[in-house]
């Protein structure tokens, strides 16, 4: 059984006046303890609409979604229960930081749910940890932080209440490439403590084709696509008509090949056009080897 599942989801917006408009249509989706999952689409396809359902923030127009075979929206109760399971961390999640410190800005989530002082210090320290933000940030406040410090104090406040899926809208937005790098360090050090399952939207490709095992592509509300890397990579020219763009490897990789370098398929990664690279470098060595 699925962790989570929707099944026919739709959403629509300002039903019965001029502005109605459909912003997730018919859309089914599971995700299985541990996936790491990429969410991709161009600017209005419906991703931020579609991931504020997973957790209830947002009802279905139509459809369902179901949390470990439980229907989400079963009780008021419930529904309060599966947002401490499924964490949903915003875009640009700094600006709702608020408390005094970042203690109480990381605690408050574990505060709500209830636990004991010893449990709400214990979380708050590793969600803290799992960021990279020692002690000595704690009693700090979070309006004196850097912008990347500030982001992952805001991360952490989601992870402090342990869920068992994390999903983050464009959690690198903003940052310089070290700070992107460190966020996603942070991710995959959450997922491998807890074995969560991350959900992750973005319109950086290098951050899903490095990370993802899986990709749903989203277009006008529809999935268009729900399959590995190398599947959703292959065709750039596919990526572009939906208004994306291929990771660099691939179409450095597609460039080389159209000036007759002879690459496997299967390149969406530098690593892995590294690795290629080296490969026909070393065949072509043998080959003149053999030939002197």
């Amino acid at each position: 059984m699925p962790l989570i599942e929707t099944q026919n989801l739709t959403h629509t917006y300002s039903i019965g006046t001029p502005f109605e408009r459909v912003a997730v249509n018919n859309v089914n989706f599971t995700a299985e303890k541990g996936e790491y999952i990429g969410i991709i689409g161009a600017t209005g396809s419906g991703k931020s609409t579609f991931i504020q359902h997973l957790n209830g923030l947002l009802k279905p127009t139509a459809g369902t979604i179901y949390y470990d075979g439980t229907d989400i929206h079963e009780s008021k109760k419930f529904t309060r229960e599966v947002r401490f399971k499924i964490g949903l961390v915003f875009q640009y999640p700094e600006y709702q930081l608020f408390e005094t410190t970042v203690f109480d800005d990381i605690a408050f989530g574990p505060k709500n749910m209830g636990l004991t002082e010893e449990e709400v210090k214990e979380r708050t320290l590793e969600a803290a940890g799992f960021v990279g933000l020692g002690e000595s940030f704690m009693q700090k406040s979070p309006f004196e932080l850097s912008g990347g410090e500030k982001r992952r104090a805001a991360i952490a406040g989601v992870i402090a209440m342990r869920p068992e899926i994390l999903i983050l809208d464009e959690p690198t937005a903003g940052l310089d490439p070290g700070g992107q790098s460190e966020i996603i360090k942070n991710i995959k050090t959450y997922k491998e403590a807890h074995n969560a399952t991350i959900i992750l939207v973005t319109h950086n490709m290098e951050e899903i084709a490095k990370n993802a095992e899986r990709i749903v592509v989203l277009n006008k509300g529809e999935v268009t696509q729900d399959a590995s890397p190398a599947e959703v990579f292959v065709n750039s020219e596919k990526l572009t008509n939906l208004g994306l763009a291929a990771p660099k490897a691939t179409l450095i990789a597609e460039r080389l090949r159209a000036s007759g370098v002879d690459l496997k398929q299967e390149i969406y990664t530098l690593e892995q056009l590294k690795t290629e690279i080296i490969r026909l470098k070393q065949g072509a060595k043998r080959g003149n080897q053999k030939n002197a």
